[in-house]
């Protein structure tokens, strides 16, 4: 990007995430290549997100990249809730109705390096240091002022994808509100090493009176710790994640931080956007959806809307399809994401009870979905995904109107296989908009 004229492209990527990767691939491979560009020097080297679902693994099937995932990660099938040493719900992925029946455990940056090295293969590459600064809708599309190290470039564009996170300025610059709130408890985030008997087979999440804890293997022997921690230091050590552990995790099992190899501390915001397409934008990931990491659900929303954007795109810029065609995108995945906010809405109001007879009362409930096939199977839909297979179903979209309506009552209420599907969380859980009991 050396020169000083502008850059025609029938596709501007912003952030090269999961989910800018994804799409990428897909537009690739499909024979429109597109532009893909961010404002980092290049590739983070953190974990952040760790868990891929079956329903994304499904759907990345058709870019030749879930098997190359799973060679990289770590396969666990089983998923418990616990309070301290009870178990309350052990759940089962080995079970699903799925060609990928697992929870595969792998740091975002190894998810992101594989995307990366697939999109390589496609024949494209992303342009770091470059940022978005302006962008201004014309009447032949997007014409989007960068600048990078060479200097200020323009792109003309006939559409543009926001994958730039939850500041998003293409959100910004489409006009799209990003409705919402964010709670009040600050969480942390640490990859460590820990020694004793911490389970090296499934992921644990921790009820307490003081908080929640979320104990996950990750491959090379290291465990994801997620908790509240109210006010988060700066530079979380081994000591705070070993009180953590002592005070909300397993009791009696000698587990003893020894390293912490990375952390980070954020506060959790739920909001959805107004709307996934205004014009020639486009939303995907972060820049449409943000929610709490409960159920490990945000990477892998965010990938899922990139695949069915993917598949709709190429039908219009090759003329197959009239423009009217890409509002499906919305009608698609805004109600799936809805549903998301609603399941990681309640459980992290669950996780965080700390009134006696409302902890009591959940914990009564998830016992009943341990005890009940049906329920857990229901909740091992929601959190696997593939309670949500219409939200990516576009052959819903393809016969026209009718179709699309029919598309959007299955994303709104999902296309269950047997009893994988609906929500099985108790209703009296707060959903997202509600703030926790104290």
């Amino acid at each position: 990007m050396n020169s000083t004229t502008p850059i025609d492209t029938e596709v501007l990527i912003v952030g090269a995430g999961p989910a800018g990767l994804t799409l990428a691939i897909a537009l690739a491979r499909a024979g429109h290549p597109p532009l893909i560009v961010d404002r980092l020097a290049a590739s983070q080297n953190t974990s952040r997100a760790a868990v891929i679902h079956a329903h994304t693994l499904e759907e990345l099937d058709g870019l030749g990249v879930a098997s190359r995932l799973i060679q990289a990660g770590l396969r666990l099938s089983r998923f418990s809730i616990r309070d301290r040493n009870r178990v309350l719900t052990r759940l089962r992925f080995d079970r699903l109705p799925s060609p990928h029946p697992l929870l595969l455990m792998l740091p975002q940056d190894r998810t992101e390096a594989i995307l990366a090295e697939a999109l390589e293969e496609a024949g494209e590459s992303v342009q770091w240091n470059c940022a978005v600064e302006s962008l201004c809708e014309t009447s032949a599309g997007v014409e989007a002022t960068l600048r990078t190290p060479e200097g200020a470039r323009v792109v003309r564009a006939r559409y543009v994808i926001g994958a730039d996170g939850m500041q998003s300025l293409v959100r910004q610059t489409a006009g799209i509100g990003f409705a919402g709130h964010q709670f009040e408890d600050s969480f942390v985030l640490a990859d460590v090493e820990l020694e004793g008997n911490a389970g090296h087979d499934e992921v644990m999440l921790f009820f307490s009176p003081p908080g929640p804890v979320v104990v996950a293997p990750l491959p090379g022997g290291r465990f994801r710790v997620v908790a509240t921690l109210d006010p988060a230091p700066d530079h979380v050590g081994a000591s705070d994640i070993q009180h953590l552990l002592d005070t909300r995790g397993p009791e009696g099992r000698g587990v003893r931080v020894t390293a912490v190899r990375w952390s980070s501390r954020f506060r959790i915001h739920h909001r959805v956007a107004d709307r996934y397409r205004r014009g020639r934008y486009f939303l995907v990931g972060d820049a449409a959806h943000v929610h709490s990491p409960a159920g490990g659900q945000g990477m892998n929303t965010g990938i899922v809307d990139a695949c069915v954007l993917g598949k709709l795109l190429p039908e219009v810029l090759a003329g197959r399809k009239e423009e009217s065609y890409l509002d499906g995108y919305e009608v698609l995945r805004r109600p799936a994401a809805n549903r998301v906010l609603a399941l990681t809405g309640r459980l992290t109001s669950a996780a965080m009870l700390k009134n006696p007879v409302a902890r009591a009362c959940r914990n009564f409930a998830f016992g009943l979905i341990g005890r009940f096939p049906p329920m857990r199977r229901q909740l091992e839909g929601n959190l696997s995904g593939i309670s949500r297979r219409a939200a990516a179903r576009v052959s819903a979209l393809k016969a026209g109107p009718g179709s699309a309506e029919h598309g959007a009552e299955g994303a709104r209420h999902g296309s269950p296989s047997g009893d994988w599907g609906r929500s099985s969380i108790p209703q009296g859980t707060p959903a997202g908009g509600t703030t926790p009991q104290r």
